[in-house]
């Protein structure tokens, strides 16, 4: 699995890397594409609307070669030269005609919504456009974001005014050009960020699926080395007291044979009961226990525990300080499941201690909660331990260490005892200090009313 693991991670990671680079460079590339369609159909449009516009104002009366009808009077040299001055664009049409005739020119070429300004441009006169549309000039400014299209209008081939007219430009300027260009792949591009984002997602539960089954493996092995280490003291107890009780001098001593009788069964009972924890810790786990929930007074449990310990902590040469302050302390529990909990943080206290030991219990109550807590001077722990201290068969020391005996199951079951009681529990712990554990249970309805 260690050796399995990063190359898992890093084929998974290339090909994310891998699939993200093609998808960047394909929406850049239809990006482009698209760009380049829209621009190819602005064109046209202005190609369209160019040719309408340069084919009417080529259509003039031909002045080159006059003929006049018997009996007409010639015009006057003034009517003359107002014939042959020059036409252009803005002489003939207005800016809402224009703007109509590029209009259906863009719904003619599929870019109906496409937003557009525009100008004409003579070489005539003393301005040089001649027309323009309302935001023609601010729309032009902006190069970064707008694009700008150029058409050269010129009169048909052959016409009367070809070499007669001035010269004239329309320019159109389209605004967001790459706005344009997005909401045109908004799906597509939506669709490639959605099943990247799916692709990550699914990369990340791999990752924590395989990264979880390492670490149930290392706990599994763990607990196969603590639960090896457990059994094995008391059947090799059990063995030799066997083994001494076929002794013939054993078997004529009475007191002896009593006493390697007592042996045995205190070894043996020792085994049930870490066999009855295990069983234990499955029922939790398929969430089978039953609790025989009833009004408690928490005073009179933690009372009880901590007079049950009175002798370890005399062999401990330790003390209990216990300064129990809470005026309302009924809370609806399951008895002895409350009383197990509170004992295992108490065993833990002396377990995980040194010298002058000091266990300080203590609750106070608030509104609508009782507070519980149990400090001690003990080792303490690091908080990369307080994080995963409730995790099942988690053991805060490491390798072939076992000079603390069990299973790592007594935290793990007070975290889910006092979950299934609707209370909290917390811990405030420093290495080589002490820790505290802080549990809030509910107080009863009958505590909360008095």
């Amino acid at each position: 699995m260690k050796r399995i693991l990063p190359i898992i991670i890093l084929l998974i990671s290339a090909s994310l890397i891998g699939i993200i680079i093609i998808q960047v460079q394909w929406i850049q590339s239809m990006l482009t594409i698209k760009e380049d369609q829209l621009a190819n159909k602005v064109i046209t449009s202005m190609q369209q609307v160019g040719d309408d516009l340069m084919a009417q104002k080529g259509a003039l009366p031909n002045l080159k070669n006059p003929k006049f009808k018997p009996g007409l009077m010639l015009p006057s040299d003034q009517l003359l030269n107002e014939l042959m001055r020059p036409s252009t664009i803005a002489k003939n049409y207005t800016v809402f005609e224009i703007e109509e005739k590029l209009r259906k020119a863009f719904d003619l070429n599929g870019i109906k919504d496409t937003k557009f300004e525009f100008a004409i441009t003579s070489s005539v006169g003393l301005y040089p456009y001649e027309l323009k549309s309302k935001n023609f000039l601010k729309e032009l400014e902006d190069t970064s974001a707008n694009r700008n299209f150029v058409y050269f209008l010129q009169v048909p081939a052959g016409s009367d005014y070809e070499s007669l007219v001035p010269e004239e430009r329309m320019m159109l300027v389209v605004p967001n050009v790459k706005k344009i260009v997005f909401s045109q792949l908004r799906w597509m591009i939506g669709g490639a960020i959605l099943f990247t984002l799916i692709l990550l997602t699914a990369f990340y539960v791999t990752l924590s699926a395989l990264l979880r089954q390492k670490k149930l493996s290392e706990i599994k092995n763990d607990f196969i080395n603590n639960m090896t280490h457990e059994f094995k003291t008391p059947l090799a107890t059990i063995s030799l007291a066997v083994d001494a009780l076929r002794n013939e001098k054993v078997l004529q001593d009475k007191g002896k044979m009593d006493y390697f009788s007592g042996v045995i069964k205190e070894e043996n009972k020792r085994m049930n009961k870490q066999v009855e924890t295990i069983l234990q810790a499955a029922l939790m786990e398929r969430q089978e226990i039953q609790l025989n929930k009833k009004p408690v007074h928490v005073h009179d449990v933690l009372s009880g525990v901590m007079e049950n310990f009175n002798l370890q902590l005399n062999e401990k040469v330790a003390r209990a300080e216990v300064n129990l302050q809470a005026k309302k302390d009924i809370v609806e529990v399951d008895e002895v499941h409350f009383a197990n909990l509170l004992s295992n943080l108490v065993d833990n206290a002396i377990k995980y201690s040194g010298e002058n030991l000091v266990i300080k219990v203590s609750t106070l109550s608030s509104a609508k909660y009782i507070t519980i807590r149990i400090d001690d001077n003990g080792i303490g722990m690091g908080k990369e331990t307080q994080k995963r201290i409730f995790e099942k068969f988690y053991r805060a020391h490491t390798g072939n260490l076992h000079n603390v005996k069990g299973f790592g199951l007594g935290l793990s079951y007070v975290k889910t005892m006092v979950d299934a009681h609707g209370g909290k529990i917390r811990v405030d712990s420093t290495l080589g200090k002490g820790t505290s554990f802080i549990i809030d249970m509910p107080l009863s309805r009958q505590a909360v009313i008095a």
